[in-house]
């Protein structure tokens, strides 16, 4: 019996916007208790011209690292990593949902946050989520878009089954995320977190 080699599969054009999650979990959100949100913005309805979904490979080309810069260092990452680590991240189904916000009038990534799902042994096998990497590109701020990409990574990770959310702030944050129900954590006042 001959040996198989293993087969490359070019990424085409239809592979390049493939979701890292499915998307429909995004529908499925219950905003009705979201109260610091105005004019009905949702994920659903995020604004004129935006979009809210799961991050895609075709991303790399829509500026997601070049937003990423603007909060911490990335690196020089190219194509090829990029969706290396891509394929990696959605093959661990139901531990990554990095989410973007798009202007689809410019084809650009203008916000972005991620949800990483933890499994546990406490608490009966439970699941912790942790808000991480959040960051708007500074010519959409006053649009809501920090308070919308944080509310949707904080209903998914409800929606997923977590226990609590948890995320790592500056001080001058603080008063951000507790807008949002978010509160810090005893012996660690830079930890907030939020229990459901």
């Amino acid at each position: 019996m001959a040996a198989k080699k293993d087969v490359v599969i070019p990424v085409g054009p239809e592979d390049l916007e493939d979701p890292l999650f499915d998307p429909a979990i995004l529908s499925k959100l219950d905003w009705s208790n979201v109260k610091h949100m105005k004019d009905g913005v949702t994920s659903s309805n995020p604004g004129p011209g935006l979009r809210v979904r799961p991050l895609c490979k075709a991303d790399y080309d829509r500026g997601f690292l070049l937003l990423l810069a603007q909060l911490t260092k990335v690196g020089d990452i190219s194509k090829e990593t990029f969706y290396e680590r891509f394929d990696h991240m959605k093959r661990c189904t139901g531990h990554y949902y990095v989410t973007v916000i798009e202007d689809i009038t410019k084809g650009i990534i203008i916000a972005s946050a991620t949800l990483a799902v933890e499994l546990k042994f406490i608490r009966n096998c439970a699941k912790r989520g942790r808000l991480e990497d959040v960051v708007v590109n500074p010519d959409y701020r006053g649009m809501q878009l920090g308070k919308l990409i944080v509310s949707t990574i904080t209903l998914l990770g409800k929606e997923t089954g977590c226990y609590k959310m948890g995320l790592d702030c500056k001080d001058s944050m603080k008063g951000f995320y507790s807008s949002l129900g978010y509160s810090g954590e005893e012996g660690n006042d830079n930890t907030m977190i939020i229990r459901f």
